[in-house]
């Protein structure tokens, strides 16, 4: 006799299977699964933004393994500069989409804005490190070459450094507006 083999019955398409209890999370697994504190859990399930999947016997929350990936999301999504509210009516966007495509299009669209925003600040912060670099290559020769005895006030008018190379704004602003006359506050 033929030895019969069955397939395992697969949920209907965009239902998911709940867990067993044993693969729930309680709500402290779920903040240390996620480098969260138990407090931010209740808040973010406070703000509707998480939710538990039911209570246990003994009416702790329990959430189901997936809350790891939206409690990453709200945090991704606040490192990226969003607001909790901001969070809230992007959730609230997607889940108010007439249909699915048009929800993601939503989304999509948030996300590419937040991708220039991103790109924007990567650049403003290159031209920071660019800068902070040419300063540091400059005050280098500061030590090397300076005579010790030398006052600070005297950096404002160096001789060591070639007077054709334009002093890098995080030096000049050092001592800008210190020098020349000063007006007195009776005048």
């Amino acid at each position: 006799m033929s030895k019969v083999h069955r397939l395992p019955l697969h949920p209907e398409p965009g239902v998911t299977p709940e867990p067993s209890e044993d693969e729930m999370l309680q709500v402290g697994e779920l903040a240390r699964a996620c480098g969260k504190t138990v407090r931010a859990i209740h808040h973010y399930e406070n703000l509707g933004l998480l939710m538990p999947s039911k209570r246990s016997k003994g009416r702790y929350r329990l959430y189901a393994p997936d809350a790891v990936h939206r409690v990453r999301w709200i945090g991704k999504l606040n490192d990226l500069g969003m607001s909790l509210t901001e969070i809230q009516e992007i959730l609230s966007r997607w889940e108010e989409g007439p249909s699915a495509p048009e929800a993601m299009a939503k989304i999509q669209a948030v996300y590419q804005d937040k991708l220039a925003e991103v790109r924007r600040q990567i650049s403003h912060l290159e031209g920071l490190a660019h800068e902070l670099q040419a300063s540091l290559r400059y005050l280098d020769t500061c030590e090397s070459t300076c005579d010790p005895e030398e006052l600070v006030k005297t950096c404002s008018c160096c001789q060591v450094h070639d007077p054709q190379q334009d002093e890098p704004e995080l030096v000049a602003g050092l001592y800008a507006g210190t020098t020349g006359d000063t007006v007195s506050a009776q005048q």
